[in-house]
């Protein structure tokens, strides 16, 4: 049968037979030109591909960091936004402090979480996570002092005790006393 012909017994009119029987010698058969060797290329993408691997854990590196000071930018925005709430207890800096609590509670629930996406086994993730950790309580310290600010802790016996006297305020408005 002549290559690339019709098969006529199949009972298909159009199956092709792509078996190669000529005499002819094939790609095969020649040999590789001089300078080339087979082995070569396989070393070369073993190279290749140790070089897209340090590449990768290097990129997840990078990002690592970025997750991890992250928080940073948060803390200076919750801090702004506490500063412009004020001293006095109201609905807005009730809920400014809260949430200033609340988001860095939840990110360290979640640190696990967060640097799932980068672990690998050439990536250290400890310094990250701690960074990421000690920001997060810098956010929960910021918003505690806030709390204390506005005078919401209990930070005097007389908060515990009703039968004590409340402690004496050290800040005082001007003006004249009226009696």
């Amino acid at each position: 049968m002549d290559k690339g012909k019709a098969v006529m017994g199949s009972g298909r009119r159009w199956a092709v037979d792509f078996t190669d029987n000529s005499t002819t010698p094939s790609s095969r058969d020649i040999p590789d030109p001089p300078g080339f060797y087979r082995t070569s290329q396989d070393q070369d993408d073993s190279a290749v591909t140790k070089q897209k691997k340090d590449a990768e854990a290097n990129w997840k590196s990078q990002k690592a960091w970025e997750v991890a000071q992250a928080p940073f930018k948060n803390l200076l925005m919750m801090g702004f936004m506490m500063w412009m709430a004020g001293n006095t207890v109201h609905l807005f800096s009730i809920g400014i402090t809260f949430s200033a609590l609340w988001q860095p509670i939840g990110a360290l629930q979640g640190v696990g979480k967060v640097f799932e996406p980068y672990k690998d086994s050439k990536v250290d993730l400890l310094a990250p996570k701690l960074v990421f950790i000690a920001l997060n309580i810098g956010g929960l310290a910021l918003g505690i002092w806030k709390l204390n600010t506005l005078g919401l802790l209990p930070t005097h016996v007389s908060d515990w005790v009703s039968s004590l006297p409340p402690a004496k305020e050290v800040e005082y408005s001007g003006g004249i006393p009226l009696r």
